[in-house]
């Protein structure tokens, strides 16, 4: 292979620095894989290798085989610019795109703990949701907004923006302002769809007509007092380009501070998508007032890939969610594109986030444990083998030199791979032993919640002689990520097997502390106790999905258990983002025990306290209606 300088320029400041490529006797391979072509976008260059990308990377180090890059500090947020052309902002989704995964619906104050952390994250903006879907979504947007959104975290003080979903009429608009204007830094983010499918199939509107609703909204929104309006243009993929460059160029006159391009349907290759950013750029009138972003569903498995590409063609904002959860299948994974960025920096041309990595692993544990939707064992960066080796031959690098096989340190991502402290809990030991294995987790808790996962930690080291991390894990994921308490297992009793119909006696502690018993006969223990539970609550529910693993092998590991629910009534349904149709909310809830059983009773009355919670919620919002003046288009 032969070494050949290429220039490339720097589309902020216009200057040229030259760049090594390999290239490969295969053309097609040079093209393809070789040269940056998929992922940087064409210069005003003839040349047919000149491609631009951002200045040179900031100062990197190896230890211990992974990379690691230092953090520059973060400019001062201005909602259409960025003082510095390298760094790139996280808007993360999860609270909205993330919870329309099927069962992944959060109560209130689930969704307050987890924008909390995001916040300890380092996210720069927060779509905290979609506040005219529901009033329960309302008041979940406004509390965050109110919390927070004027509380400042980490050294720097960093204040998240707070961000809101409206589609684009004013119904939506007023909902989302009112629930963000609470917040230190408030944002509106409005769309309307602008490919041909969409307008002639689902909205049934001209191009004209798309157009003046989309400026007049952005408008509409600024009128209001909002500074800060995000514009997208649902399934910009797929739109007409010279339409979408009229549109963009509108709602910038308008107001619009961020343009959002979606993939809504994650239809685009990288390449494409990273020639749809910098074409933009290059085409739209207006278009260096404002911070381009982008949104990239995963129903190709592109999602990543196509978020990079648009980083790298001049996109300064990517919308991601933890775990990569959403629609379908999902979006653009934060840890991917967090991870990716810091770990190939030299590639990306120096980008960087100001995203505190060490909260990586605990944002996904909180949201895999809130929304019910567990990561898969194989998945990059937060998956359960994400750093194992089981292979002889990975083993025996990884014992020479760590640097062999991973990339990236275990600790860069807040994952503590061993016991540092030498600590062994057993049954013996203390409540200042198990704080202190519990503060290495990164879980800081005192007062109840210790006291309660202290309890549940002496009961399962009666029956085990040692405690894993992954039976401490699954302990406190049963204790700390559980809805606000309407029901309590009390006791549980339950027979089984060949000579007799299974039968269950369940009782159960209101929040009151009233107790109630009840006793079903079921095709098996699981049937049986769900239906004296039933019979107690008396409320509605099917059983939407059920499963039950193992946390540790031997027969004497804990057993997790996650189920999904539904609502058979109206109080359970809220509006889609996109379609605009009601839809019918699911609600997850997990359990954990040594005992199936009660395992299986614990995770479905948590799903039980997460509905009616939501339900209880929504009743109270609507005695209690929005504030301001409410207009319809």
């Amino acid at each position: 292979m032969a070494f050949s300088s290429v220039v490339f320029s720097n589309p902020s400041t216009s200057s040229f620095s030259s760049a090594t490529y390999v290239r490969h006797p295969n053309p097609i391979l040079t093209r393809s894989h070789l040269l940056p072509t998929p992922w940087l976008a064409p210069s005003s260059s003839s040349h047919p290798f000149s491609f631009r990308i951002p200045t040179l990377p900031k100062p990197c180090s190896r230890a211990g085989g992974a990379l690691r890059c230092s953090l520059s500090s973060r400019p001062e947020y201005i909602p259409n610019r960025i003082s510095d052309p390298n760094y790139v902002r996280i808007f993360d989704t999860t609270l909205r795109d993330g919870e329309q995964s099927p069962g992944a619906t959060m109560t209130s104050n689930e969704k307050l703990v987890v924008a909390r952390h995001l916040s300890r994250l380092g996210v720069d903006i927060i779509e905290a949701g979609f506040p005219a879907s529901s009033p329960d979504d309302l008041d979940a947007v406004r509390s965050i907004a109110i919390e927070v959104g004027n509380q400042p975290v980490g050294e720097d003080g960093h204040v998240p923006v707070i961000c809101g979903l409206a589609r684009c009429n004013k119904k939506d608009i007023d909902a989302a302002w009112e629930a963000v204007r609470h917040a230190k830094k408030p944002r509106v983010h409005t769309f309307i769809a602008t490919s041909e499918i969409h307008m002639e199939h689902k909205l049934r509107k001209t191009r004209e007509e798309v157009v003046s609703i989309a400026r007049d909204m952005v408008a509409y929104a600024r009128s209001l007092g909002c500074p800060d309006v995000e514009f997208s243009p649902e399934d910009a993929g797929r739109s007409d380009r010279e339409f979408l460059y009229h549109v963009l160029a509108e709602v910038i006159k308008a107001g619009a501070t961020t343009l959002n391009i979606p993939d809504t349907v994650g239809y685009t290759l990288p390449s494409e998508f990273g020639q749809l950013i910098a074409d933009i750029k290059a085409n739209t009138p207006g278009i260096e007032n404002v911070i381009i972003s982008t949104h990239c569903q995963n129903d190709l498995g592109l999602a990543t890939a196509n978020t990079l590409a648009g980083a790298c063609a001049g996109a300064r904002q990517l919308e991601v969610t933890v775990n990569g959860i959403g629609e379908r299948a999902g979006n653009a994974s934060l840890e991917e594109v967090v991870i990716a960025m810091k770990c190939r920096q030299g590639l990306m041309g120096g980008l960087y986030t100001a995203i505190n990595t060490k909260h990586i692993v605990m944002a996904s544990k909180m949201v895999a444990e809130y929304t019910g939707l567990y990561v898969q064992p194989h998945k990059a960066i937060v998956g359960a083998n994400a750093f194992a080796h089981e292979s002889g031959i990975h083993q025996d690098g990884m014992l020479k030199h760590k640097g062999t096989y991973e990339i990236i340190s275990p600790d860069d991502i807040g994952l503590s791979r061993s016991n540092d402290s030498g600590i062994v809990l057993g049954k013996l030991s203390g409540r200042h032993a198990l704080k202190s294995r519990l503060m290495e987790f990164g879980y800081d808790i005192d007062g109840k919640e210790l006291d309660d996962v202290f309890k549940r930690f002496k009961e399962i080291a009666e029956k085990k002689k040692r405690i894993s991390d992954e039976d401490l894990e699954a302990l406190i994921s049963d204790e700390i990520f559980q809805p606000p308490v309407i029901w309590s297992l009390g006791e549980l009793q339950a027979t089984c097997g060949t000579l007799g119909l299974s039968t269950a006696t369940v009782k159960l502690i209101a929040s009151d502390g009233e107790e109630k018993i009840a006793c079903s006969i079921g095709t098996g223990p699981v049937d049986a106790a769900y239906k004296a539970i039933d019979s107690i609550v008396k409320v509605p529910a099917a059983l939407r999905e059920y499963a039950l693993s193992a946390v540790t092998e031997g027969i004497d590991a804990i057993a997790t258990t996650r189920v999904v629910i539904s609502g058979n009534d109206s109080d359970t349904s809220s509006t889609h983002a996109l379609t605009g149709e009601a839809m019918r909310r699911t609600f997850s809830g997990s359990g954990a025990a040594m005992d199936i059983v009660v395992s299986s009773v614990r995770a479905y009355i948590s799903a039980l306290n997460k509905m009616l919670g939501f339900v209880s919620a929504m009743k109270a919002s609507k005695e209690a209606p929005i504030s301001s003046s409410t207009s319809v288009e």
